[in-house]
């Protein structure tokens, strides 16, 4: 399988759930076997989604453990090893390897906003430390700083296992200027759901998605029409989702998604401090999304109307 099959598809980033303090293990597996039933490609445990930053090392490990083992190889694990600091994210990285995952996702360091000569001594430390595969996570909303194409260029032209980036900046661009910098051959997947259709047209090949804690269904159903080249269901399907993808980030990630899996039943509507609930008003508004995402899909308004020049 070449690496570009390996990441194709919805790599799912897995919320944490919580109970009376601690990690909900029941509510996670059961989780996790939903997204494996529904085909995602790739799971993404202890992340930004997962409340990564406020988890004992003794949770990280035991929470990558028991994803390998749900995956049991059906699905590839991708544990969210970044750190603001470098030693700890080689520290991490290290876990990660230990419990099975089969690679890494590294957030550029938050709150420091190193310049991108110190960006390219993090991930030379955090690559030269694994075998594993690591995919750069470039997200500058959170963390103040973003990988410019041609440092990711220079850490994958001296570091053979960083294939990728996850890109959420908002800027569907940023997909071409990457390829242009990284070749062709680079992972590109998207970090904002609501542009997933447009970075796979410009030759993303996947997505690290939150609404698929949610969707996983119809997640996938975007990306195999994509593959198999059905673009009206392909834009069908973006245009259900949008309104539910714009609305995870109404508050910050992952407030929202776990909030729509406790309405759902799924999860206690817990999370770990500074993250607080939703406002009465802010539930309203994600409670109005959820409804208009559970109607059925119809054609009107998804590109499959006739031309109006059409007879």
């Amino acid at each position: 399988m070449t690496l570009e099959e390996r990441f194709s598809g919805v790599f799912t980033a897995l919320i944490t759930p919580f109970a009376g303090g601690e990690v909900d293990f029941e509510a996670y597996e059961a989780l996790v076997r939903d997204q494996l039933a529904a085909g995602v490609a790739g799971l993404v445990p202890v992340g930004t989604t997962g409340e990564a930053a406020t988890l004992s090392k003794a949770e990280t490990a035991e929470i990558i453990r028991r994803t390998v083992a749900l995956a049991d190889g059906r699905a590839f694990v991708l544990a969210g090893t970044g750190s603001n600091s470098t030693e700890k994210a080689v520290e991490m990285t290290g876990l990660a390897e230990e419990c099975g995952a089969d690679g890494c996702l590294v957030v550029t360091p938050y709150y420091n906003k190193p310049s991108q000569a110190g960006l390219i001594e993090h991930y030379a430390a955090v690559a030269g430390a694994t075998r594993l595969p690591i995919m750069l996570y470039s997200v500058p909303g959170r963390c103040g700083v973003e990988i410019a194409p041609d440092t990711a260029a220079r850490i994958a032209r001296k570091f053979f296992n960083v294939i990728g980036i996850k890109e959420a900046g908002g800027r569907s661009e940023r997909v071409t200027e990457l390829r242009l910098a990284c070749g062709h051959d680079f992972i590109i997947h998207s970090g904002d759901d609501a542009l997933t259709l447009p970075f796979l047209a410009l030759g993303a090949v996947g997505v690290t998605s939150v609404v698929a804690n949610y969707a996983p269904v119809e997640m996938v159903a975007l990306l195999e029409a994509w593959r198999h080249g059905d673009r009206a269901k392909a834009l069908r399907l973006h245009d259900r989702l949008f309104d539910l993808a714009k609305a995870m980030f109404t508050v910050g990630n992952p407030v929202p998604i776990k909030t729509a899996l406790h309405i759902q039943g799924r999860i206690e509507c817990a999370f770990r401090k500074p993250l607080v609930p939703m406002t009465v008003k802010q539930r309203r508004s994600l409670e109005s999304s959820l409804e208009k995402f559970s109607q059925p899909m119809t054609t009107a308004g998804n590109g499959l109307q006739k031309n109006r020049y059409q007879t």
